[in-house]
């Protein structure tokens, strides 16, 4: 059976009155959720560098035993030279060898240079390693503190919490689609969560300027759908004002004879 105005009215009302204890309920927890959130995408990306930094190490490691397999060669090789050089026939190939020699013997100072770079490098990734380690520590505890207070203020409220997500799940069945998205879409722009509001003294509920009586003769007839054409709120109705009756009225004076 399809819905009056006023019923999807009251039944958006009732959502955004769920909605706004909720967001009550969320306020108490202040930036806590953010700041753990924070600290574990910190976390996170320090175990990444973590990660890199052992894969860097491991990494130069196989370099290292790379020069040292072609130190090994060249020393080998030397050896083979020197042999020959001792039965050379003439001084062609005599000068052949020792170039081969001098040759060998730079591929191997340019091998120890080159595993003492590697060398070097590994201390200052296992120094990067010791002080990262520290501050991943340090952040650890951060998040166990921050995550105990929420867990503290979480316990508090998640009773009343549960109830209104199961109120809201309730409410939001009964709002068509397209009604609901407006609202979520409101929601979500509006600094103070209101998407829903009333008339209050001639002006909206949300954003406070001045609605026309015209407008909130409209309203009132909830015959459609009206929104705030400042804010874009939509305006369940309008709230009428109690006259203050605490106010004394004033006393006929009594005439003298």
């Amino acid at each position: 059976m399809e819905s009056t105005v006023a019923q999807k009215l009251e039944a958006i009302h009732n959502l955004q009155s769920i909605d706004s204890r909720l967001d009550a309920i969320f306020k108490i927890r202040g930036a806590l959720p953010e700041e753990v959130q924070d600290l574990e995408d910190e976390i996170t990306g320090y175990e990444t560098r973590l990660e890199k930094f052992n894969k860097d190490i491991v990494s130069l490691e196989e370099e290292i035993k790379k020069h040292k397999e072609a130190i090994k060669e060249s020393e080998k090789l030397i050896k083979k030279y020197q042999d020959q050089q001792m039965n050379v026939r003439n001084n062609r190939e005599y000068d052949a060898i020792t170039k081969e020699l001098e040759l060998q013997d730079l591929e191997i100072q340019v091998s120890k240079k080159k595993i003492g770079e590697a060398e070097a490098r590994i201390e200052g990734k296992k120094q990067d390693l010791e002080d990262l380690n520290e501050t991943l520590k340090d952040r650890k505890k951060d998040l166990d503190t921050k995550n105990e207070e929420l867990k503290t203020i979480v316990a508090e409220s998640e009773t009343e919490e549960n109830k209104l997500k199961s109120e809201r799940e309730k409410a939001t069945k009964k709002i068509d689609d397209r009604i609901l998205k407006s609202y979520d879409k409101i929601r979500k722009n509006a600094k103070n969560g209101l998407a829903v509001v009333m008339v209050k003294r001639g002006a909206c509920g949300g954003c406070f300027n001045i609605v026309p009586p015209q407008r909130q003769a409209d309203i009132r007839e909830q015959k459609k759908i009206i929104v705030c054409e400042h804010c874009g709120r939509i305006l369940a109705g309008v709230a009428d004002e109690i006259q203050d009756e605490t106010i004394p009225k004033k006393k006929r004076g009594s005439r003298k004879s």
